[in-house]
């Protein structure tokens, strides 16, 4: 049977098929994808693609087979989560798929930020629908703070985590460990935390970039109030902004996302990439 890739062309989906594909046969992957126009590139390997857009559920019903092996990759779609993944579960049971493997976050039910209630109310609807499952809570991606390097280039680091340390981690990891997951037995019913090897403060953040960049880089320490302003100001719509508030406040300076498990080094095999290197990567690129 196939292994089934929901957001085969997003971020995450693109690193996952791709790792995927250093396992197993190019026949046993399947991209599922709101626009197969853009998996063009997958079927020139020999993936099959399949239509899956998570608003139109008429066409989840095609998406799966019999004994799929599912990732159900979350939407990026903060607060349209829930119905959207509600649609992927029930097309998943409908189909009777073999398997059904989420991207949650980090803390799973004990996580109390507001990010983590849609991947905590999936993971009770997963539970509840009876499939086979496997949870993968993952923890920060160091790009969420890379992606930005160059606007933190020209005015600092602004957060208000305090010294709240962050367990992120490259993508691509994360990718790696989905991808080890899915095509390995023994993880039925299991639920991974998975944070990188090491851990950085937003001040620390800012000093390795200061010092790979050769450019003096502030870190502003903010209250809530106004780290909404900035990134407000910044062009992100307010519900959003105090969502990221939020996690800075609630998530990172308690030390909800700083893990340690160790679990995503074991699951990949190796260690974690370190900030130092998602750094220096991204300002090469």
């Amino acid at each position: 049977m196939s292994i089934v890739v929901t957001g085969a062309t997003g971020q995450l989906g693109r690193l996952v098929t791709a790792a995927l594909l250093r396992r197993v046969p190019a026949d046993q992957v399947v991209a599922a994808v709101r626009d197969p126009r853009k998996a063009s590139g997958l079927a020139e390997q020999g993936v099959e693609v399949r239509t899956a857009d998570y608003d139109r559920p008429d066409t989840l019903a095609g998406a799966f087979r019999a004994g799929d092996t599912v990732l159900l990759i979350s939407a990026d779609e903060v607060g349209r989560r829930l119905p959207q993944h509600t649609a992927v579960v029930e097309a998943a049971k409908a189909a009777g798929v073999a398997r059904l493997v989420y991207t949650g976050i980090l803390g799973g039910p004990a996580a109390d930020f507001v990010l983590a209630d849609e991947h905590k109310a999936t993971e009770q609807l997963i539970v509840d629908s009876g499939l086979v499952h496997t949870f993968l809570r993952n923890g920060w991606y160091t790009e969420n703070y890379t992606a930005q390097i160059p606007v933190q280039l020209a005015h600092g680091v602004a957060g208000a985590a305090g010294d709240g340390r962050i367990g992120a981690a490259p993508r691509a990891d994360y990718a790696e460990a989905a991808a080890a997951v899915l095509t390995t037995g023994g993880h039925d019913g299991a639920a991974y935390e998975l944070s990188g090897d090491d851990t950085f403060t937003l001040a620390e953040y800012a000093a390795e970039l200061t010092r790979q960049s050769g450019v003096q880089v502030a870190h502003h320490e903010l209250d809530a109030p106004q780290l909404r302003d900035v990134l407000v100001g910044a062009g992100l719509p307010g519900p959003f902004a105090e969502i990221l508030v939020d996690v800075d406040v609630n998530a990172i300076r308690p030390g909800l996302l700083e893990g340690g498990s160790g679990e995503l080094a074991r699951l990949i095999g190796r260690p974690t990439g370190s900030l130092a290197d998602a750094v220096a990567e991204a300002l090469k690129n």
